[in-house]
């Protein structure tokens, strides 16, 4: 496949991400998934899922976790509710991401990917300790699988991502880079961020949003690709710089608003290509 294919963060029953015939219909070939539910894990349904996705001509990049009760309605309750960090459901969501790894790897997939929720900066903390041990365990079931885990930005610093990264020791741990949740979440400028984290990156999401007036303390907001200040066209010549050659995926949550949504992933897609005629040709 070529540098830079155009990708779309999709879903297969209702949530995050577009339908699969969405990605098709906008003639978009490869695509991250948001993992289904447990109930639809079966090797009979990833099966049918391959079978989709030969048809369409499509290749699936990555699956991410999420987790019944997480909550994105303000800082604080992601704090909370998302991810790994959150002590009374780890260990049933660390054997949630086991099982999304096991059914991943019956796609064929070899990234697995998830919010790993918000790692303590006070690195002397027993709760940091906590969230690097269940980060291994989760790297290294990933391992057994052939697979990466990649951990989504936004929570994080860059600086403090790349000290955790390198406390939890795996071989296999990697950036799905999301310049978007940089400053929705106030953690830092995007391209900086980007150039700090290098190599790491090996997953990103085009995706892009304005600051919101008291960074780190409420949301900023979400925009359409191109309409904010992430600057995408610094962000892919970021992106080329550090070696980036792999998908460009667009991630665009308003499954509420379903045409709306459409039409916002189709201008996306349209940028981005001409962007990367401009910045590869």
């Amino acid at each position: 496949m070529a540098d830079w294919p155009i990708g779309v963060f999709t879903s297969i029953d209702a949530g995050l991400g577009v339908k699969l015939e969405v990605a098709h219909e906008l003639e978009i070939p490869t695509i991250q998934l948001h993992a289904p539910q447990r109930s639809t894990r079966t090797p009979e349904n990833a099966e049918q899922f391959l079978l989709k996705l030969e048809e369409m001509g499509i290749e699936l990049t990555a699956v991410f976790g999420g987790f019944e009760g997480e909550s994105y309605a303000d800082i604080p309750t992601v704090c909370k509710t998302v991810g790994l960090v959150p002590a009374d459901t780890r260990a049933e969501r660390l054997q949630e991401m086991k099982e999304i790894s096991d059914f991943s790897r019956l796609l064929g997939c070899d990234v697995i990917a998830l919010h790993l929720g918000f790692v303590p900066h006070d690195t002397t903390l027993a709760l940091y300790s906590e969230v690097v041990e269940v980060t291994r365990i989760l790297c290294d079931h990933a391992s057994q699988n052939d697979q990466a885990v990649h951990l989504e930005t936004g929570q994080e610093t860059a600086e403090s991502l790349l000290k955790f990264i390198a406390d939890t020791q795996r071989e296999n741990l990697f950036i799905n880079f999301d310049p978007a949740n940089m400053i929705l979440y106030g953690t830092g400028q995007p391209i900086d961020a980007l150039k700090q984290l290098g190599t790491l990156v090996r997953s990103v999401h085009c995706k892009d949003a304005l600051w919101s007036q008291q960074p780190g303390e409420s949301w900023g907001q979400e925009v359409p690709l191109g309409e904010g200040q992430v600057d995408i066209e610094a962000y892919l010549t970021t992106l080329k710089e550090i070696g980036y050659r792999g998908p460009l995926t667009i991630e665009r949550e308003i499954p509420q608003e379903p045409e709306r949504q459409r039409q916002e992933i189709q201008h996306a897609a349209g940028l981005l290509q001409s962007l990367r005629s401009k910045l590869l040709d």
